[in-house]
């Protein structure tokens, strides 16, 4: 058979082929064809739940003559000005607390590294995307904390939640602070460990929470942020460490918003408080506010540094931070050091802001009046319609509203950069009272915009 096979020509063999399919299919019993179903199921985004709120809100936003906040855009460089809807405003709703977004000599170190390394490391660092210029930022963040080595993540967020998820797990416990970042809570979630939560720079309550379950948990990770992105003021680190230490816990400090604000020179809430920094375990932060830049980084020991760099999900299977992004910050964690006028600038603003604030009567709540200043304001269609008269003025503050702050909290956050002037500050401040006086004058709240959508 096989001697006579190999003799058929290639037009043999694939009629030959083709025969036998066909007897096969022939031989196969029939299918009987699957019942169409009776039944819709729902496939629209539309039909969403939060869908429907954002539609909702939107919909008595234009009834009300109320612009949309989120996502404007920007025509020019964010920093204490920028242009929005072909308007030149004051802008206090960007993160560039020194003023070093576009500053000459950063641009300039951007532009060489694309030249020489591109705009991508594309891969993995892991596999094949580590370069020099990495390992550089690491060695020049881990000196700010003191620490032996620090890594760097392509994403901020991710660097918080992948660093937690892979820190802990089922037989762990996270306690956290009430105010905590979202990034905790998302690792925490993914993590699969318990959760507790102590009320917003209560610590009495972080030791009660750990004489009632310390021992129930294997391992231990409190967080705390050196400053809190919404109220602006921070923890008792001294205590904290002192908490952690008793307790056998490992503490990770979010300096996301501290990094270049806090201390004499900037390096945040450890030198503010005197507090030595190698007592903390983990040192969080992101590159995007003070460092101009992209990403987030984890500082420590070498153990810890070493496992994550094995172990966390957004840094094995994330590309490597790009040559330009990465030489920004280091370049500005330089001038940061060398430039420690621009920090003592940012807090002399920061406290001019939260004075005049003060004096006109605004709530500005615990804020310690660094770099974050909000104007609580409690009802949240009077947060939103402030807002919106504020950038009429020619005044970026952007609102921030439930769920991102606990119900009637709602308020306005200025960030304060080294790069307001103080007559910037003080015709916010003005405004600000201003328009306030004249909603609160008004009445106009959530409840009585609801009657009016009614009639």
């Amino acid at each position: 058979m096989s001697r006579r096979t190999d003799r058929l020509s290639a037009s043999d063999k694939s009629a030959l082929l083709q025969s036998l399919r066909a007897n096969v299919r022939a031989s196969e019993p029939a299918k009987t064809p699957k019942p169409v179903p009776t039944k819709t199921w729902d496939t629209s985004f539309e039909s969403l739940p939060a869908f429907q709120v954002f539609k909702t809100q939107r919909a008595a936003a234009d009834v009300l003559g109320i612009s949309n906040p989120f996502y404007r855009q920007h025509d020019a460089k964010a920093g204490s000005e920028s242009l929005i809807g072909n308007q030149h405003v004051l802008n206090f709703a960007s993160y560039d607390y020194l003023g070093l977004n576009g500053h000459p000599e950063i641009t300039k170190a951007v532009a060489e590294t694309a030249a020489q390394w591109g705009t991508s490391v594309s891969a993995s660092r892991i596999t094949a995307g580590e370069r020099r210029f990495h390992r550089e930022l690491e060695r020049a963040i881990a000196d700010v904390y003191q620490a032996e080595d620090s890594v760097v993540f392509v994403s901020g967020h991710a660097t918080a939640v992948t660093a937690i998820a892979a820190l802990v797990g089922s037989k762990d416990l996270v306690i956290h602070d009430a105010l905590i970042h979202n990034c905790v809570m998302v690792g925490t979630q993914l993590s699969g460990s318990a959760r507790r939560v102590f009320p917003h720079n209560d610590l009495d309550v972080l030791e009660s929470i750990l004489e009632n379950s310390r021992d129930s948990f294997e391992r231990v990770l409190i967080v705390a942020e050196g400053l809190y992105s919404m109220d602006g003021d921070g923890p008792d680190l001294a205590r904290l460490v002192e908490i952690k230490e008793r307790w056998g816990a490992w503490l990770l400090v979010d300096e996301a918003h501290s990094i270049g604000v806090l201390g004499k020179t900037g390096k945040g809430i450890f030198e503010m408080q005197g507090v030595d920094p190698r007592r903390v375990d983990l040192w969080l932060g992101t590159l995007s506010k003070t460092l101009v830049s992209c990403g987030g980084y984890i500082a420590g020991n070498h153990s810890l540094v070493d496992y994550l760099k094995f172990a966390a999900n957004g840094m094995v299977y994330s590309v490597g931070m790009p040559g330009p992004a990465t030489v920004a910050s280091l370049v500005a964690l330089d001038i940061m050091k060398r430039e420690p006028e621009r920090v003592a600038r940012l807090q002399a603003n920061g406290k001019l802001f939260m004075d005049k604030a003060r004096a006109a009567g605004l709530d500005v709540g615990s804020s310690w009046g660094y770099a974050v200043t909000p104007i609580i304001v409690g009802d949240t269609l009077r947060t939103v319609i402030l807002a919106d008269r504020l950038l009429k003025r020619g005044i970026n503050a952007f609102p921030i509203i439930p769920p991102g702050v606990p119900e009637k909290s709602a308020r306005l956050r200025f960030f304060i950069s080294a790069s307001h002037t103080p007559e910037q500050i003080e015709t916010a401040v003005q405004a600000t009272q201003e328009e306030l006086s004249s909603l609160e004058a008004a009445g106009l709240a959530v409840g009585t915009a609801n009657r009016l959508l009614k009639r």
